[in-house]
């Protein structure tokens, strides 16, 4: 029987609602805590409360004390296997920052809820009953990091959630899940063809991410500059093209060794360097301006952070992207 490590960090499946406002709110127990017993026939459970956080609240120190938790269980061979519990609200970017921090073979999955433990239609427990499964199975090895919800098994590099409040909302856009989970089977139907790790030791960048709209002008890009960052992530307009008032403090910030990270605003496709003018995605290019490869802006932020603690060459940094 293999051995799974359950870390809870709170968020909705932690949560409970108050029946006469509505409302949804912390506990000071967490309502699931005491279902290790449903999974014993399939694996032999552990559990470690590690934070009791609305996901809104988890900050990328959080996410490294918690990839360090999991790699010092791992790395103490006593786990076959980590599902980890989180909100959904940032749920993508811990997924993606443990995708790029832990080196194991071993099943990681992260699960969350939508609605809380005591809401109609709960699926908190489901999920997290679900996720034991995928870490307990042999196929779910080399796959990296895992988020499993509402029966769908996706990659922490592109799942994103796309509803607010719709159980169905983890979802990878224009790849779809890698597997699914039915009452009897895990399948996959999908499995990594690369895959990258960066063995950091701390986050100390301080990364902005912009959304680029009509009219933008370069007042809100040279504040966030004297900010003191470390690096930018531009949402652009479509295939990646800008407005061209805010090129001139592009330029400031490249003048200053500051990378720039350029994806889509869009949530399907990538950024490429087809439009000539001013603004375009050809002229970003030729300006020094890195093109990420299908990244989402807040995970092109993860990773632009992690990144950069091993360099700030923009040569280097390039391929990491592109």
């Amino acid at each position: 029987m293999k051995k799974i490590l359950i870390i809870h960090t709170g968020g909705t499946i932690s949560m409970q609602e108050d029946k006469r406002s509505g409302t949804v709110s912390t506990s000071s127990e967490h309502p699931l805590s005491n279902s290790a017993s449903l999974f014993n026939h399939d694996a032999h459970i552990e559990e470690d409360f590690l934070f009791n956080l609305p996901s809104p609240h988890i900050t990328p120190a959080h996410m490294l004390e918690l990839g360090r938790r999991i790699h010092d269980k791992l790395a103490a061979g006593n786990f076959d296997g980590v599902v980890v519990t989180h909100g959904t609200d940032t749920l993508e970017e811990t997924a993606y920052f443990l995708d790029l921090f832990l080196q194991t073979r071993k099943p990681i999955v992260v699960t969350g809820a939508m609605r809380s433990s005591n809401e109609i239609g709960s699926d908190g427990l489901y999920n997290l009953i679900s996720s034991v499964r995928v870490a307990n199975t042999d196929e779910a090895q080399d796959k990296g990091v895992l988020v499993v919800m509402n029966d769908e098994i996706h990659t922490a590099k592109n799942v994103t959630k796309t509803s607010t409040s719709n159980v169905a909302t983890f979802q990878s856009p224009q790849y779809g899940p890698i597997g699914i989970i039915t009452k009897q089977e895990i399948l996959f139907h999908q499995k990594l063809i690369s895959y990258e790790s960066y063995p950091i030791q701390q986050l100390t960048k301080n990364v902005a991410l912009v959304k680029a709209y009509a009219g933008m002008e370069g007042s809100l890009i040279r504040a966030i500059h004297s900010t003191g960052i470390s690096g930018m992530i531009i949402e652009a307009l479509g295939q990646g093209n800008v407005p061209k008032d805010i090129l001139p403090a592009l330029q400031e910030i490249l003048d200053d060794d500051i990378p720039i990270i350029l994806v889509s605003r869009c949530y399907q496709g990538i950024v490429q360097a087809t439009y000539m003018y001013d603004g375009g995605g050809r002229q970003l290019r030729d300006m020094g301006i890195i093109f990420a490869n299908g990244l989402t802006g807040p995970k092109a932020r993860i990773k632009l952070m992690v990144a950069l603690e091993l360099t700030n060459n923009l040569t280097e940094l390039a391929p990491m992207f592109e």
